[in-house]
């Protein structure tokens, strides 16, 4: 190398060293530990309570309009010391439970067999997707003529919203397995069956729960539809009837239980992916 070159090496590392920020030693990036981000995730609802609680208190939110927090605590007291908030909460659990077994169990069944055969996937998927992309509100008239409005037709609506979110997703999880351990399962002499229970089903396993936490809110979704028509009973049967005699502290009391069943539910599907995911990265000692 020239002269001439050795000089222009020098300059350019010179001046990228001058670019370069400078290090500031014994300062370390401040971090939010687990228990700190748990509690920011609560802070934001709080805050959102807390301005809602005040601007009702100062007269800006009209009680027909927007009940103040404190009334709907109020109201929850009363409508559970007299029992009907208990006994309607359980009724849309039971329907949301059943609902969801039946239509999980379905959709589980169907994506099994579409992702591991493509005859099956022929003559299977595309009519689910079809039936997949009618609305609830569509479908209900042709329910409530082969149901009525009984208890059925809410079990029947539940678990059709169930069934597409865990199909969808149990196919999609077999369907990515990486072939390449399908392969090594067989050399190392695996009959299909433990295939299936070693490789495939844990290999298939995150996407399915993905599918569960999606299809719990689905459920909640169908059960309000289901239970604002010919409902005795239930959690959408308690806001319908206050709202025929202006009632929004019920309405927004009701909201409140769908929000609170619906975090909880998801809790519930992140203990699972925990527990039934420990082996994986992801899921086990990462959260």
């Amino acid at each position: 190398m020239s002269n001439i070159e050795q000089a222009a090496t020098a300059d350019f590392d010179e001046l990228q060293h001058s670019k370069a920020p400078a290090s500031r030693p014994g300062r370390a990036v401040p971090t939010i530990g687990k228990r700190g981000l748990q509690l920011l995730s609560w802070l934001m609802p709080i805050v959102v309570v807390a301005i809602w609680e005040l601007l009702a208190q100062a007269g800006w939110l009209s009680p027909q309009v927007l009940p103040a927090p404190t009334k709907v605590v109020k109201t929850a007291v009363k409508l559970a010391t007299s029992g009907s908030l208990s006994s309607d909460l359980g009724v849309s659990l039971l329907r949301a439970i059943v609902g969801f077994v039946i239509g999980g169990s379905v959709g589980f069944t169907l994506g099994v067999l579409v992702g591991f055969s493509r005859v099956a996937e022929a003559a299977i998927d595309r009519s689910v997707q079809m039936i997949r992309a009618i609305p609830f509100l569509a479908v209900l008239p042709l329910v409530i003529v082969w149901l009525g409005v009984g208890e059925a037709e809410k079990i029947f609506l539940v678990a059709l919203g169930v069934t597409f979110p865990i199909y969808i997703n149990t196919t999609l999880g077999i369907r990515q397995i990486d072939p390449k351990l399908i392969e090594l399962g067989r050399i190392q002499g695996l009959s299909p069956l433990q295939l299936i229970r070693r490789i495939v089903l844990p290999g298939a396993l995150p996407s399915i729960l993905t599918g569960v936490r999606y299809a719990m809110a689905t459920a909640w979704l169908a059960l309000v539809v289901a239970e604002t028509i010919g409902a005795q009973s239930g959690i959408g049967f308690l806001a319908m009837d206050a709202r025929e005699f202006l009632r929004t502290d019920v309405i927004v009391l009701t909201i409140v239980i769908y929000a609170l069943i619906g975090v909880a539910a998801d809790a519930i599907a992140r203990f699972l992916e925990r527990r039934l995911l420990a082996w994986h990265p992801n899921y086990g000692g990462a959260r």
